[in-house]
């Protein structure tokens, strides 16, 4: 089984739908996944991943699932006198890697500048979201890896956002929260692409097999867009 886990196209957030030039993209995208063969379509209920996902679901002839814990993130902003008020996906590297011993996969919740708003809640939220959408599937998770219940050759797409994409993604390869979210953005309408690895008869792995691909968007002669970005991008 694949999941192609996508954000949205380039957002319009006052009006949760997206812009002329997202639709643009939507476009480019529901071609590139014409040809990966996508099987089934999920969606978060928001507008923006629902007007990019439409043109995916419309050309393939698949009807979409929505998913209410696939949203965006919301209600987790930090404040410190460094970087003033920030959404804590948004967060500087340099203040998530000041004190190393808050990396783990145990502790990273314990960072003082994430500690209040409380993020462990809503990651353990999602996490058990996953685990319910991944068994019915047919791969239960035990630990940090997934039973095979009924292994498939499926391939989801998710259309979802960036903050909730770092998050899932960041909980289905095993690595702490914090860092993936320091260390990786994904641009509007790229795809990561986690394949369940197995190599027994019993278990798989997920693996990222592509991150952030817009490859779409190049082959359309469409600029990548610096969404979510807050500093230089060239």
């Amino acid at each position: 089984m694949r999941l192609y886990i996508i954000r949205h196209a380039e957002p319009d957030y006052e009006n949760d739908t997206i812009t002329e030039e997202g639709h643009r993209q939507a476009k480019a995208l529901a071609k590139k996944l014409q040809k990966e063969g996508i099987t089934q379509i999920y969606c978060s209920p928001l507008g923006r991943a629902v007007a990019t996902m439409e043109y995916t679901s419309e050309l393939l002839g698949i009807k979409p699932v929505i998913l209410d814990w696939t949203r965006e993130l919301s209600k987790m902003q930090v404040e410190d006198e460094r970087i003033g008020r920030l959404p804590a996906w948004n967060l500087p590297g340099e203040i998530i890697f000041d004190d190393i011993s808050y990396l783990t996969h145990k502790n990273w919740h314990e960072l003082p500048i994430i500690k209040e708003v409380n993020i462990k809640n809503k990651y353990d939220e999602i996490k058990e979201e996953s685990d319910k959408f991944l068994k019915e599937l047919g791969y239960e998770r035990q630990d940090t890896k997934y039973r095979l219940l009924n292994p498939n050759e499926e391939k989801i797409a998710i259309f979802c956002h960036g903050a909730f994409g770092r998050t899932w993604i960041s909980q289905l390869l095993n690595i702490p929260l914090t860092i993936f979210w320091a260390s990786f953005w994904i641009s509007p309408t790229s795809v990561t692409t986690i394949l369940f690895e197995e190599r027994s008869k019993e278990w798989a792995v997920p693996r990222c097999i592509g991150f952030g691909d817009t490859s779409h968007l190049y082959e359309a002669g469409i600029e990548n867009s610096s969404s979510g970005l807050t500093a230089n991008f060239y």
